[in-house]
């Protein structure tokens, strides 16, 4: 590869933010995951989100902005500091191929989000991934890049809801484990949800009760009943 078609190829892949200010453009070059963890409001250092630590009018034309400017319009030539206010108020300019990337990574999320959070509130069970998959196919739901995942679940939920029943819902089990496999069911319960009352009998069996996302029933109840070889039982309280 020549010279003229690496350096095209590099700067075609650059990752940048970009702020529109007194009618002039400013951009720095960024790490696009550590950019949008910063926009979602993760405390990072901006030096770590910065490929470089200059201040562009042009970045893939290696334009650099004239401090002059800068300081007329944002009180300061430090760039570090201007570098954060491009992040907090510009636009992240991502490739193709990253905003790809993290819209896959979100549709990931949100699919076993609700997966495991979520029930079919005619049946009282978890909606297989493959059928809310299908429905965010044919809802065709649009993930936003710069929004947490957890923030996008509720507007997500509304436009799957015409085409697939859903209800988050959570349910207390009670369990009581033999004396033999009491221990286990710390790990089991920290994994699936929250121990909200526990007591130990005179046996050394463990009686409690335990608050698990409703999507997670089978799961539960398959991963109690494998580590404890039958010697739990459970009762659905609510």
């Amino acid at each position: 590869m020549d010279q003229r078609k690496t350096f095209e190829k590099e700067h075609f892949n650059i990752n940048i933010a970009r702020l529109k200010k007194g009618g002039q453009s400013f951009e720095i070059n960024v790490d696009p995951d550590l950019a949008i963890s910063f926009k979602e409001g993760q405390e990072i250092d901006i030096k770590d989100i910065l490929k470089s630590e200059d201040i562009f009018f042009n970045t893939k034309e290696g334009e650099l902005a004239s401090e002059t400017i800068m300081k007329s319009l944002f009180g300061t030539g430090n760039t570090l500091e201007i570098a954060k206010i491009i992040l907090e108020k510009g636009e992240i300019q991502l490739t193709a191929e990253h905003r790809n990337k993290i819209r896959e990574q979100k549709k990931k999320k949100l699919l076993n989000i609700i997966h495991r959070n979520a029930i079919d509130p005619k049946t009282g069970m978890p909606h297989p991934l493959q059928r809310i998959e299908n429905a965010f196919e044919e809802a065709k739901v649009k993930f936003k890049e710069y929004v947490t995942v957890e923030d996008q679940v509720q507007d997500i939920v509304k436009l799957l809801q015409p085409i697939l029943p859903i209800k988050f819902d959570h349910k207390t089990i009670e369990v009581k484990v033999d004396a033999a496999h009491s221990h286990a069911i710390f790990g089991i319960a920290k994994k699936y949800g929250v121990i909200k009352e526990n007591k130990w009998l005179n046996d050394g069996s463990w009686c409690g009760l335990i608050e698990i996302p409703a999507g997670l029933q089978t799961e539960f109840f398959d991963e109690l009943n494998n580590t404890t070889h039958g010697g739990a039982t459970t009762k659905i309280i609510d």
